[in-house]
């Protein structure tokens, strides 16, 4: 039985991505820069839940009931909005607007995976973040957080659900970053 490895997001529009890629490429020249492994434009998202391997079997049912929270959920605006850090392991750019609609989100895309029969992580307080850098050394991040903090991004209105496939990178290959697939996508609302 063949599996893939999904997770549930909201994809910034094109603007707002190269918005943000103006923002951070001053940050590849701070120093400590080299030693983080910087994500590709084309995998920024908003990570709503993480499903992990899906087995296709379940596919179908997980489609249904992505479908019903998507149109369950009203779309709202968002905005890229200030940077944080997870310890010293991962770099983020943060979000602002509608963010208690964005965790409703999050909590039924969570809850939709797990009624179809996913075995999700442990459930924890969902942060929204778009992850631009990881670290393997726990770096310190101070100095790209406080570069990030007062970016306000542009509005927009995030109206649909996606479903990602995520294609790992190959081991050895320097520089591989992972390729994400959008699988099925949803609006939000009626």
């Amino acid at each position: 039985m063949s599996s893939q490895r999904l997770f549930a997001a909201v994809l910034p529009p094109a603007p707002a991505v190269e918005e943000l890629a103006r923002a951070v490429a001053p940050l590849h020249d701070v120093p400590g820069a080299v030693n983080l492994r910087w994500t590709a434009r084309a995998g920024w998202h908003y990570t709503l839940a993480f499903l992990g391997s899906v087995d296709e079997e379940v596919l179908p049912d997980l489609y249904s009931r992505m479908e019903r929270a998507a149109h369950r959920t009203e779309p709202f605006p968002l905005r890229v909005h200030g940077g944080g850090r997870f310890d010293g392991r991962a770099l983020w750019a943060g979000a602002a607007g509608g963010l208690d609609t964005m965790r409703l989100l999050a909590e039924r895309t969570d809850a939709a995976a797990r009624r179809a029969g996913v075995s999700m992580e442990e459930h924890r307080r969902y942060i929204p973040h778009l992850t631009l850098a990881r670290s393997r050394d726990h770096a310190d991040l101070t100095p790209f957080t406080e570069a990030l903090a007062g970016f306000e991004g542009m509005h927009w209105e995030a109206w649909e659900l996606s479903l990602v496939r995520s294609h790992l990178p190959v081991d050895g290959v320097p520089g591989e970053q992972p390729r994400y697939e959008v699988v099925r996508a949803w609006p939000l609302g009626r």
